[in-house]
Formats: structure tokens, sequence, C-alpha cells
């Protein structure tokens, strides 16, 4: 469902909201006494955020409060969340809202511009902003403000069967800091030696464009505006993705089922580049551990790149009625407390972005399943070097756009100038409405 068609429907449930006001009123007074030692937050994904959420408020709860406790509601997707406060905002009441909410580091901003009186500011809570990786808090600071306290760490990461290269002659090393067209002439070899892709990227909600283009320290965005047609790195970078096509070096799945349970699940591919969320994925293949290993990106140049794809950050919201408690629970939590981290890491996977944390012992034990390489270390470390690129709260309509200009330049044989100015008008057509 679209963001229009979102406050649309979240109009005929403001009348219901409004009528449950009043009786409720009441009751919340008479629980602010009880509820000085909690907070409720909503996220979502219970196998991932909700175990983090666990560790953050059993660190705190021993370290800082042992009266503290935290009342975790966990949907089952994002969009969910996303709604709750579509809602709210749309009825001008937040009085649904919890006091904390997890939100996509790529919609936060525009939550904030549509619903500016929903969120809390946390200029005064004691964070050291600079102990984060600046691209990672770039999405969550509107104005010069900061709003957001970042949970879990979007860098991506080329992940290589280091197996398969050295069948065919290749070590890591031979994939770090090289151009793309190095990188083609290997993975041609590899799949003219092997019959696997070295790459493979879901052709419905393609991140591979933007990926490559934020290693070049570029956007799809400049001023506010779509910036794809007369963007020079742009048109290089899908060149490169359809000569890799042709090359068979990249598989195009149909979609993320395909992606992620065929092409990497049923061992088609030899390397994966993604955000680091997609390491579990990999490690699902149980006969493949120890076989592999991560790096940074190629790019046009051969310089290594970095670069970011997906993330999260915790928000306090104007229904907080303990705004302090929740300022520093964030705070001394996933504002830098390495317990938490730690745990978060152990019970749920999630990995910091948050540098001193990533610094601790859990860090920088290697993982059996990548040759024993001290892969979360690697990944905090790269974190603190993706380049700051224009972000916009259009980035995955602009995903849905550019997802198309490969299919059809790879498929259809449009030109890629010609797909990226259609690309261009309907994505800033969008972004006018």
């Amino acid at each position: 469902m679209g963001f229009r068609q979102k406050r649309v429907g979240a109009l005929l449930l403001c009348g219901a909201l409004l009528a449950s006001l009043f009786s409720g009123c009441a009751e919340k007074e008479e629980k602010q006494q009880e509820m000085s030692h909690k907070l409720t937050v909503y996220v979502w994904d219970k196998n991932f955020n909700e175990p983090a959420m666990k560790a953050a408020e059993a660190d705190y709860r021993e370290h800082v409060d042992q009266e503290f406790s935290l009342e975790i509601e966990t949907y089952l997707q994002s969009s969910d969340v996303e709604d709750v406060v579509t809602i709210a905002g749309s009825c001008g009441n937040y009085s649904t809202l919890p006091d904390i909410v997890l939100f996509q580091d790529h919609y936060i901003q525009r939550y904030i511009e549509d619903y500016p009186d929903a969120w809390i500011d946390l200029e005064d809570a004691g964070i050291d902003w600079s102990d984060f990786g600046e691209e990672k808090i770039c999405y969550s600071t509107i104005d010069g403000i900061h709003y957001g306290v970042p949970v879990d760490n979007g860098t991506v990461v080329a992940a290589y069967r280091v197996d398969i290269l050295e069948q065919c002659g290749y070590s890591i090393s031979d994939l770090t800091g090289v151009t793309w067209q190095r990188f083609i002439e290997i993975g041609e070899d590899i799949y003219n030696k092997t019959g696997k892709y070295l790459l493979s990227a879901d052709g419905e909600l393609n991140d591979l464009p933007s990926i490559m283009l934020q290693a070049e320290g570029k956007s799809q965005f400049q001023r506010g505006e779509a910036y794809l047609s007369d963007n020079e790195t742009m048109v290089e970078v899908i060149n490169i993705i359809d000569e890799m096509l042709s090359h068979k070096v990249l598989y195009l799945a149909e979609n993320w089922k395909e992606y992620t349970e065929e092409t990497i699940g049923e061992d088609m591919v030899a390397g994966v580049i993604n955000g680091n969320w997609i390491l579990p994925t990999i490690q699902q293949v149980e006969e493949n551990s120890g076989k592999w290993a991560i790096t940074s990106l190629p790019t046009i140049k051969g310089e290594e790149g970095y670069a970011s794809n997906g993330g999260s950050s915790l928000y306090i919201t104007a229904n907080c009625e303990n705004i302090q408690l929740a300022k520093d629970f964030l705070a001394y939590t996933f504002g830098g407390s390495s317990e938490t981290y730690d745990n978060a890491l152990i019970d749920g996977g999630v990995i910091t972005t948050c540098i001193s944390a990533g610094k601790s012992d859990v860090y920088k034990r290697g993982v059996p399943y990548f040759n024993n390489i001290p892969i979360y270390a690697i990944i905090v470390d790269m974190s603190s070097h993706v380049p700051v690129v224009e972000q916009n709260q259009y980035h995955y309509k602009c995903r849905e756009y550019v997802s198309k200009v490969v299919y059809d330049t790879s498929k259809k044989n449009i030109s890629v100038q010609k797909a990226l100015q259609t690309a261009q008008e309907n994505l800033q057509y969008d972004m006018e409405q």
C-alpha cells in the first residue's frame, strides 16, 4: 500500500480513535505513577529486533534501574509500525503511540516532515554522536537536530566463496580494491569453469544500483530532486550491470524469494553483495561453513568501495509520559553500551554502528562460518568509511523505477539513457504530488 493510500485509510480510523480517547484518559492518569519505571516500544522481527530490545532492557535494569521494564510489542514487518504512526498522525492524535518506535532509516525523514509534532528530539540526551558512523546518523538528523538512536548496521558487505575462488585460481584479495571491469573478468571465468554466477540480485526490488552508486560517493538525488538521467555515474552503473548480466556474472532473480531461497540458498552463486543483514541467509547453507569471507566493494576506479543498505533507529514519540527516562534508556544502551550491543549480536545477530561498542571482545571473535575471521568488527570499521550522500524519503520508490530500468535495458533492449529518463520523469512526478 502506498503512503497516500495509507493516509486515506488512516483518516477512516480517526473517528474510532477519538471515541476511545475520553474513556482512556482516566485510566491513563491512574497508570502514570506505576509506569514511572516502564517504557513501551514497537518493533518488528521477533528474531532480530526483539532480542536486541531485550538485551537493552536487561542491561539498563542491571546497571541503572532495577525496577525498569520494557514492554515490547513486535509486529510482523516494518510497514506495520509505519501504519500505526500514519494513523495517529493523520488523526492529529498521538495518544495511541508507544513511548518509543523503531523506524527504518530511509523512511523516517518523510514521517518527521509530515508529522513534526510526533517526535521528541535527542539533543540533550547526552549521546556522543561522533561515536557513530557519520553516514548512519545522517538519516535521523534533520536540520542539524538528532531524533533517532541507531540500532542495526546496514553496511554492505561483499561476501565470496573462497573455495570456489581458489578452485578457479583466485583469492579474496583478487576481489578487494578492484574495478568492476576486473570483477566482470573474474566472474565470467568462474561461470565458465563452475557454472556459478559470481553475483545475484532481486530483479523486482534491486538494491544493487544504489549500492554501487553510493560506493562511488554519488546519490540518486540532487538538491531534493530526482537525479538519474543526467547522472553520469548512474549511467555507468547501469551499463556495468547490463554487462554483468550479458557475461553471466550476475543473475537477476524474479523476486526476493528466488533471490534468497534459490540463488543464495541453493548454492547458485559464488558471491553476495548486500547489507550485512544478508549474512544469516548465507549461513543457512550449513555445508558451506568455513567457505566464505567478506571484503569491501569493487568500484569504477578500483578503490575499495563502501555503502549502506537498510538499517533502523529508535525514536521517542510525543506520547511518551516519561521523556527523561526514555532518553536515559536510549543513551545508556544503544547510545554506547558494549553489553547491550554484545548481547544483541549474540541473541539476534544485530550488528552495531557504534564504533566503540564494535571493539569489544565479542566483536573481535572469529566467526567459524566465515573462516574464523572477526567479520563483525570488520563490518563496524567498514561502517565508518561509508560515504555520506544525499538521502531522500523517496529512496524506495526510486528503487522500483531503477529496477525497471535494469530490466528494460537488459531484457527489452531499451537504451540506458531513455530508460533512465523515463524513470526520472516518473519519480519526479511522484515527488511533486
